[in-house]
Parts: structure tokens; sequence; C-alpha cells
């Protein structure tokens, strides 16, 4: 099954969280924070939104930053995925 955005969506999988800081101290489950890194899966195809014109600026494999608590979580076929909307991207990393 493959999902396909509409509109300003875009569809991402998040980055695993680092396990050992950058001092090598490893982190236990509970202690680990919620990973803000992600990759871009699929991207919709823009349009119009309230009125304003959207170019997406994102496409499939770019690393991006996102909002900390955006977004849908979707789990398909033993994946989980997020659904964001393309302003809740902060950021693409290169």
């Amino acid at each position: 099954m493959k999902l396909k955005p509409l509109c300003d969506r875009v569809v991402i999988k998040q980055l695993e969280a680092e396990e050992t800081t950058k001092s090598g101290i490893i982190l236990p489950g509970t202690a680990k924070e919620k990973p803000q890194h992600a990759e871009v899966v699929a991207v919709g195809p823009g349009g119009v939104v309230d009125g304003k014109e959207i170019k997406m600026e994102v496409k499939p494999g770019d690393k991006v930053i996102y909002s900390k608590y955006a977004g849908t979580e979707v789990k398909l076929d033993e994946e989980e995925f997020i659904i964001v909307r393309q302003s809740d991207i902060l950021a693409i990393v290169e």
C-alpha cells in the first residue's frame, strides 16, 4: 500500500533517535526525547490553501526538521509515518 498526500501535506518517516550522547553515555528508552528529524517519503501536489498558492519546497528523500507536536501518526504495513503540513516543516538538513 502507498500513501499519496493531498494539497500541502507531506508524509515523513522519523529517523532513529540517538541512543548514546556525544560523551558516550547510553540513554535508556525512557530518557530519549522524541526525535524531530525525519526523511520525506511523499509530497502532495501543493495548490491553493486558504486562498494562497502553495509551492512545495520539499521532495522525497530530503532530511527535514519538523515541529515537535506536528502531524498525524499513521501505521501502515507495520511501518510508522507522520503526515504533516509543509508549514510544520522548519528546515531541510543539507
